[in-house]
């Protein structure tokens, strides 16, 4: 059988036809582009639907509530924490919303959650912007002269402690990256500082520089959306020319 005319062509074809309909948008607005809008929009709500019950719902309250095996061979079967039960009525409150007489329960699931993400802000505030702050904090002096860049540990094959004893070292290429990123975090915390007047060149010239190094890495993240916006094309061409048009339509595996 011709390869285009089996399961696996047909499936390669459609997804070719739906990524042609997609860029289509490129062109201008039209009606093969809304189709294929509008069948990717049910496929994302239909999948979405399955990822709640797989990822949300079914391991974190499931299996816990009614005991499942765990996964690993000889373990222990769970008896099952029947008090979860009692998160259903409250997800279940959630979707009054939908009511007008009773769309006052709904607020009762979310004030329970604004309670216990307020709680948990200070936890997750300090493992996301306390690593950046200690991050911050590094020596700008080398403490070695013996390299001037980071040797590579894998060649040098040295004994644990010794290996631990020379990453523990700062060399010159780490106290110039240092140095260089402690001078962009304070010219650019001098750039945000609008409570008072700087009258001080030493910090206008601070200001004026984390400035420029806000636009840089702005630039950078800019460039950086661009190139991936470019991966994906590379991708879906791929999927066309040599997926579809050189294994189903020419044949040539």
């Amino acid at each position: 059988m011709y390869p285009l005319f089996t399961y696996d062509g047909i499936k390669v074809t459609c997804g070719v036809l739906a990524t042609v309909g997609l860029y289509s948008v490129l062109y201008r607005e039209n009606k093969f582009y809304r189709f294929f809008e509008h069948l990717f929009l049910g496929l994302a709500a239909g999948w979405t639907l399955l990822t709640i019950w797989v990822e949300n719902l079914k391991g974190p309250w499931w299996d816990i509530m009614v005991g499942v095996p765990p996964e690993k061979a000889g373990d222990p079967i769970g008896n099952g924490n029947w008090a979860y039960i009692l998160l259903l009525p409250l997800g279940l409150m959630g979707y009054m919303v939908f009511s007008k007489k009773h769309n006052w329960m709904s607020r009762i699931p979310i004030g329970i959650i604004l309670g216990l993400w307020s709680g948990q802000q200070i936890q997750i505030w300090y493992n996301t912007y306390g690593k950046q702050i200690a991050g911050t904090a590094q020596p700008i002096w080398p403490t070695t002269w013996s390299s001037l860049t980071v040797p590579n540990y894998d060649k040098l094959q040295l004994a644990p402690d010794a290996l631990a004893a020379a990453k523990s070292q700062v060399y010159l290429s780490q106290a110039i990256t240092n140095f260089l990123f402690l001078v962009t975090v304070v010219c650019v915390l001098s750039y945000f500082l609008f409570s008072f007047d700087a009258k001080s060149k030493m910090v206008k010239s601070a200001s004026s520089l984390g400035r420029y190094l806000l636009m840089i890495g702005f630039g950078a993240i800019f460039g950086s959306t661009v190139l991936m916006r470019f991966t994906l094309l590379i991708d879906r061409m791929y999927f066309i020319w040599i997926e579809w048009f050189n294994n189903i339509i020419l044949n040539r595996h």
